[in-house]
């Protein structure tokens, strides 16, 4: 018996099993019946019914091979591979010529790694099995675990040249087109497919991807629009469509795809935050604004939403409005790196340096140890009149980035602050040695801080001292 979604049969035989399953009272399903009702669950990942299901099922019927393939399928899931084993082999004692036993076999074996002796079974299996095309399938599948991308591609291609519509083996053989390299590959292949396939949306998406990725943006966009034309419905080929209008600048036009995905199904926070890109793009200030915040509000948790109504702000001067939405990101992901990033400029911006330094602080602690952030956070330290811990923070910058005379200068700088001059003069001295057109910086950086007559002193010194 084969179900199908809305088949009347099906709703009686699964309300029948949940019914038995409540009342504990014991009603009889014939073997094939089981097996659905065991795929049913499956499919739905309701792990806990399909076992329930296995068990009386096995009870009602201890001799079915398939329910006990079922088991062994779940136990494989389960990570439980010894006990898939024993149980299998017992079923090769019962019936030794059932390609689904090796096809089981196979795959524990791939579960452990072994994915060479996987692929043996597995060709052993074609040489008994009625359906070549999974097999060939399962096939690639352990040569791209082997990140052998041409015996992969090779297995995918027969198997799509017997099964046309595996979308699963397409998806992954022009994924070994693209490993390989091989665009223009991936290109002929998917129009000989659609010379045969003239309807397929699939093909025509993926060939479409494929000029992407060589830049051939109008044979994309026909690509897509056969797409289209095969299934109006298929979202992923308007995105598509829509990402290169913008690469176009024809953001109208990239709008209105936008839009058509969202008319099909329920928004996207992706949608959205594209749009108002756009809006962004042309100058409609209110309507980007809108559709960031609609981002948002279908994705609370997208950082690229937070990120581009915080830019938006920054980009117009509107630092109060950009530090109240990094401020509401910051609370729903407080270890996002970029978020703050854009807090620390936020609020140099808005000369609350103390806060900047703080976040720039936690930018470092958080990983990115660019230079230019050690140089922002040692700068504020300075301004405040921190310099001890602006002394501390470039010596910490030295440790990963070595040669820098942007560094260099900053210490040479703060030692003569701190009346600290022979260790200013070897500082200035490393910092002119790395790169002498920098010494500018001295003067740039520390001349409002130090005595006229102190910088001067400074600057004749050295000026003797490197002539």
């Amino acid at each position: 018996m084969e179900f199908s979604p809305y088949d009347d049969q099906k709703k009686f035989t699964l309300s029948k099993f949940e019914s038995m399953l409540k009342t504990n009272n014991i009603l009889f399903f014939d073997s094939n019946e089981f097996e659905n009702i065991i795929h049913h669950y499956l499919d739905l990942g309701k792990l806990t019914l399909a076992k329930k299901g296995i068990k009386v099922g096995l009870e009602q019927h201890p001799s079915s091979i398939n329910l006990q393939l079922l088991r062994v399928e779940i136990l494989i899931f389960e990570n439980k591979l010894n006990a898939a084993e024993r149980l299998l082999q017992q079923l090769f004692e019962i019936e030794p010529s059932n390609e689904e036993l090796y096809i089981q076999k196979a795959n524990i074996l791939s579960k452990k790694n072994k994915h060479n002796e996987a692929i043996k079974v597995f060709k052993h299996v074609l040489v008994i099995s009625k359906d070549a095309a999974d097999i060939y399938s399962l096939i690639g599948m352990e040569y791209l675990f082997l990140e052998n991308y041409k015996e992969a591609k090779t297995y995918f291609l027969k198997c799509i040249n017997i099964d046309k519509d595996d979308y699963s083996a397409l998806y992954n053989l022009i994924y070994c087109f693209e490993l390989l390299e091989e665009q223009t590959d991936a290109i002929n292949f998917l129009n000989n497919y659609l010379d045969r396939n003239p309807y397929s949306e699939v093909g025509w998406h993926q060939l479409g991807k494929q000029y992407v990725l060589t830049n051939e943006l109008e044979n994309a966009l026909s690509a897509f629009d056969f797409a289209i034309i095969s299934d109006d419905t298929f979202i992923g080929a308007y995105l598509e469509k829509a990402k290169i209008m913008e690469r176009l600048n024809r953001f109208h036009e990239a709008i209105e795809n936008y839009q058509i995905t969202v008319a099909i199904e329920d928004p996207t926070a992706f949608a959205m935050l594209r749009i108002g890109h756009c809006y962004d793009k042309l100058g409609d200030s209110e309507k980007a604004v809108e559709y960031f915040n609609k981002a948002i509000v279908e994705d609370p948790m997208l950082d690229k939403a937070w990120i581009a109504i915080t830019e938006f702000y920054i980009k117009n001067k509107d630092y109060n409005k950009a530090l109240y939405f990094i401020n509401k990101a910051i609370d729903n992901n407080e270890d996002h790196l970029k978020y703050w990033l854009l807090f620390a400029i936020i609020n140099e911006s808005l000369n609350f340096l103390e806060e900047a330094e703080r976040a720039y602080k936690h930018v470092l602690e958080l990983g990115d140890t660019k230079l230019s952030n050690w140089l922002s956070r040692g700068d504020i330290l300075i301004q405040i009149g921190e310099y001890e811990a602006a002394q501390f923070n470039f010596i910490q910058a030295a440790n990963f980035h070595s040669n820098s005379e942007e560094i260099e200068y900053r210490l040479a700088g703060i030692c003569f602050l701190t009346q600290n001059s022979n260790q200013g003069y070897k500082h200035l001295q490393k910092g002119f040695d790395i790169n002498p057109a920098k010494f500018h910086l001295i003067q740039e950086l520390f001349g409002t801080l130090l005595k006229e007559s102190t910088l001067l002193r400074i600057l004749e010194k050295f000026q003797r001292l490197i002539e």
